[in-house]
C-alpha cells in the first residue's frame, strides 16, 4: 500500500535563500514607510496640542493683564501706565481698550493666537477709588 502525505505551505519561506520565486510581492521597506507616516502623524498631533496649550496660556496672560490694568486705572494711574502693564503682562502684540462708565472702568485685552479662529481676550472691571476723578487718570486735589 502506498501512503501519500499532503504538504501545505502556510506562507512560510523556510529556505533562507533567494525568494524571487515567491509570489507574495515585495514587502521590503513597508515598515519604514509605516514608521515615517506614524511619526509624521505624531508630530502633527504634538504641534496641535502645543498650539492649544499656548492659546490657553495666552488667555491666562490676557486675563491677568486686564485685571492689573483695571486696578491701576481705578487707583488713578494714567492710561499710559496701564498700557505699559498690558505690554509687560499680555502676549506680544496685544491690544487694550478702556471704557469708563460712571464710576467703573472696564478694560478689555485681546491678542492674536497661533490657532486660527481662536482669539485670547479678557475683560476686567474695577470701581474707581474714592478721590479719583472720572477720566482724569489722577487723584482729585
Amino acid at each position: 500500500m502506498c501512503t501519500r502525505y499532503l504538504s501545505i505551505d502556510m506562507g512560510r519561506n523556510d529556505d533562507r535563500g533567494d525568494d524571487r520565486g515567491d509570489d507574495r510581492g515585495d514587502d521590503r521597506g513597508s515598515v519604514t514607510v509605516e514608521a515615517a507616516i506614524g511619526l509624521c502623524a505624531l508630530v502633527a498631533v504634538f504641534a496641535f496640542v502645543l498650539a492649544g496649550v499656548m492659546a490657553a496660556v495666552d488667555q491666562l496672560r490676557c486675563t491677568d493683564a486686564a485685571a492689573q490694568a483695571a486696578r491701576a486705572l481705578a487707583r488713578g494711574e494714567p492710561e499710559v501706565g496701564a498700557k505699559r502693564l498690558v505690554d509687560a503682562l499680555a502676549p506680544a502684540g496685544s491690544t487694550m481698550t478702556v471704557n469708563l462708565s460712571g464710576d467703573t472702568v472696564l478694560v478689555r485685552v485681546s491678542a492674536r493666537s497661533v490657532l486660527p479662529g481662536v482669539t485670547p481676550q479678557a475683560e476686567a472691571q474695577a470701581r474707581l477709588e474714592p478721590g479719583v476723578e472720572r477720566g482724569s487718570g489722577s487723584a482729585a486735589a
